[in-house]
């Protein structure tokens, strides 16, 4: 009898065993930045990243301050990851068809126009920092408004129906220049065969058949940054695209959820598999964030700083210099989510502008160790407006400003005032979403590169005087996408992915961060002004902020 249990309990264990790797699927993440593209595979079990494979993308700069990208290129590039990372995965003994679906998660605005019939660029894609648009932007706040009689009113004045004020960041002017400086673009839009998307449209078009059949979508989190869709609705909105003169014949993508299956995979050692999740890379990482309730936030550290509040299922319209974008829509018959947003220019810049131009530190890692040996900044603070200051404030006559220097400044007080600079401006950004919200943020989770040091986040608790959280797993953003396409197959529900994280809690007393944030206050308006004449008219402030 014994003998049979222990037979019968061999081969239960054994099922199970096998039901447990059969269990165990696979989930891809296409991630397409503006430096680079990786495509990653996350375990449906654990959440972590399995292989990946990332390739540099190339930025085009034909003038000062243009920023262009090949499409094609991009596309080469995704589908190089993919197979790379493929054979990752069997040199480990796991099969390519393991991978259940696949999510995809890009640069914003980005603007991108090709041949319905040819499937070729009509253009170079036209990234989200390009600023060439600008006196674009400023054409059409001089334009005649009803009931616009201010500079401020003017710049609102599409606020209500898109959440964006006028800046050349956003598609919709970027499409205007295209369609107004090259031929080509006009004549396919008169024929009907232009194409207008974001990077995730060009990608999952071709992805899934392009002119044999593509699926020509976008997600409402990469609509929302176009100017063009309405976010009360969810849909492309006739009256935005009459203001911006876009003639009827321009082919848009559909307007989906950012969670549902959009197509197949036509070729590749991926063939078949479904696409199904889509999402704006900073939308992405506020799920990889897992910040699924009202009133979570996170920022990520990069080059710049985004910063996101989800604010539920009703979004708020900001009158503090933030923007309203929707943070995610979990499938075709669930609500919207929103959230605001504030972005903050140099982060991560203001550190390399040390090692490179001023030669004061050779790495972050040694720039961190320095700042971490002093106790405060010996009263500096250092204010990284290079190129103007963002939110809140929208200022681009300010410039990089550091006060309070004394002959007992070193470089490690510079190194420390550095960092509490970007750690003061993501302050401004959480005050300014707290007075339009009327909540305060209770806590801050954080990813990005900035984010590995301890020594940074230490000073971020203390200036923003909550708790900070960093994830474990660094990889928030390709983990959002991948979520997403999980959640509509039926890999994971949102009440079942965890995070595990680390928490930093602030060491110094309110009373003694608020004599500080004062002195911020100071040198913020210290630097405001430095790159504009008496004459000059106040168009030249970032148009829409």
């Amino acid at each position: 009898m014994s003998k049979i249990h222990n037979l019968i309990c061999y081969k239960k264990n054994n099922a199970q065993k096998s039901m447990s790797a059969v269990e165990e699927t696979f989930v891809g993440a296409i991630d397409e930045g503006t430096s680079s593209t990786r495509f990653l595979v996350f375990s449906s079990k654990t959440h972590q990243p399995v292989a990946s494979h990332q390739i540099s993308t190339t930025n085009i700069s034909l003038h000062e301050g243009w920023v262009e990208q090949d499409p094609e290129d991009i596309l080469m590039k995704v589908k190089e990851t993919i197979a790379v990372t493929c054979e990752k995965l069997k040199m480990m003994n796991i099969s390519p068809s393991a991978i259940a679906a696949i999510g995809v998660t890009n640069q914003r605005e980005t603007t991108l126009v090709w041949d319905k019939y040819t499937g070729k660029p009509l253009y170079n894609a036209i990234i989200w920092m390009d600023m060439r648009t600008q006196p674009i932007v400023d054409r059409f706040i001089n334009k005649r408004i009803p009931n616009c009689h201010t500079l401020e009113e003017k710049k609102r004045h599409l606020q209500f129906k898109c959440g964006l004020t006028m800046n050349p960041y956003f598609s919709a002017f970027k499409l205007v220049w295209l369609m107004e400086n090259v031929p080509e673009v006009s004549k396919a839009i008169q024929e009907e065969r232009c194409m207008f998307g974001t990077m995730d449209s060009w990608l999952i078009w071709n992805l899934t058949g392009g002119i044999n059949g593509g699926a020509h979508i976008t997600d409402v989190t990469n609509a929302s940054r176009t100017m063009l869709m309405n976010i009360h609705s969810l849909r492309w909105d006739k009256a935005l695209i009459d203001f911006f003169d876009i003639p009827s014949k321009l082919i848009y993508p559909e307007i989906r959820s950012c969670s549902e299956v959009y197509g197949r995979m036509t070729d590749g050692p991926l063939l078949d598999t479904p696409i199904s999740g889509c999402i704006g890379d900073q939308q992405a990482a506020l799920m990889g964030q897992m910040c699924f309730l009202a009133g979570q936030a996170k920022c990520t550290f990069g080059t710049g700083c985004f910063l996101l509040y989800n604010t539920g299922r009703k979004p708020v319209i900001s009158t503090h210099g933030l923007l309203t974008t929707v943070a995610y829509k979990m499938g075709k018959h669930t609500d919207p989510i929103y959230a605001l947003e504030g972005s903050v220019a140099v982060a991560g810049s203001a550190t390399k502008w040390l090692k490179d131009n001023l030669c004061i530190v050779d790495s972050y890692k040694s720039m961190e160790v320095m700042a971490g040996s002093v106790e405060d900044t010996n009263g500096i603070h250092f204010v990284p407006a290079f190129s103007g200051l963002y939110a809140p404030y929208w200022k681009s006559d300010a410039r990089g400003t550091i006060t309070g220097l004394t002959m007992e400044t070193t470089d490690a007080h510079l190194m420390r005032a550095t960092l509490e600079g970007i750690c003061f401006q993501t302050k401004d950004v959480m005050q300014s979403m707290q007075s339009d919200t009327g909540h305060p943020i209770t806590a801050l989770n954080v990813d990005g590169g900035m984010s590995t040091s301890d020594t940074f986040l230490k000073i971020l608790t203390n200036v923003c005087c909550l708790p900070v959280v960093r994830p474990k797993m660094v990889e928030t953003t390709a983990l959002g996408a991948a979520l997403a396409a999980g959640f509509a197959i039926g890999i994971w529900s949102m009440h079942s992915v965890k995070s595990n994280c680390d928490t930093f809690i602030q060491t110094l007393s309110e009373e003694e961060q608020k004599s500080e944030y004062v002195l911020w206050k100071k040198a913020i308006d210290r630097s405001i002004g430095w790159n504009k004449d008496d004459e000059e008219n106040e168009y030249d402030d970032f148009a829409g902020f």
